[in-house]
Order: structure tokens, then sequence, then C-alpha cells
């Protein structure tokens, strides 16, 4: 519950800053969030890895606190919202980077991890 809540606060406040500096349709907030997300997942799970990790502590950081940070549905919802609005192309963007950025960075961040441990993958 902890992380969850800790999750969701740092999301609001990260997703916040680019409409600060931004004035425009792209979601840039949600995808700040949900690519960094996708890093940490991925770094902090090659770092600790599961076996030396505690199930408790597992459940913090990976649905608790990193599950509450990044976020599918408000991707969903804001991708909606673009199509619905006419901005197909923004849509599609949005689509595309989260997902396949998405996917790259976890894998990113677990292969940075593996290097500071100097653990062959």
């Amino acid at each position: 519950m902890l992380g969850g809540a800790m999750g969701a606060v740092l999301r609001y406040w990260i997703s916040g800053l680019p409409y600060k500096i931004y004035v425009g349709v792209f979601p840039w907030g949600t995808l700040i969030v949900n690519l960094a997300g996708s890093f940490l997942i991925g770094f902090f799970w090659g770092l600790l890895g599961r076996e030396n990790i505690s199930t408790n502590t597992r459940s913090f950081l990976f649905i608790g606190l990193f599950g509450s940070f990044t976020t599918f549905s408000t991707f969903a919802f804001e991708s909606l919202n673009l199509i619905r609005d006419g901005n197909i192309k923004y849509a599609l963007i949005n689509m595309l980077v989260s997902n396949l950025f998405g996917v790259l960075l976890v894998f990113a961040g677990f292969v940075l991890s593996k290097m500071i441990l100097n653990i062959k993958l």
C-alpha cells in the first residue's frame, strides 16, 4: 500500500512537469513516467534479481511503487482522446513510442544493472 501511494504521488508530480513548459495536445507527462518506469523496472529487476530480494520487497517495488508510477489506463485514455479529437498522428506516435520504447527501456535498465554488477547476461 505504501509503495502504491508513493508511486502515485511521484507519477502525479512528474507527469505534471512537462505541462508547465509545453503547451500542446501530446501527452508528454504520461509518456515520460511510463518510459522512466519501464527503465526502472528493468534496472531494479536486473540489480536485485528474484533470488536477492524478499517477496515483500519485490511486491513493494514492482507492484506498488513502479506499478502505480506507470499508468497504462491513462496512456490508453489519452490515446483514445487524441483519436477522438482528430489527432490520429499523435495517437499513433504515442502508442508506438510508448510500447516500443517501453520494452526497449526495460531491457536497457536490465542490461545496465548487469553491467554495474559486472554480471554476464
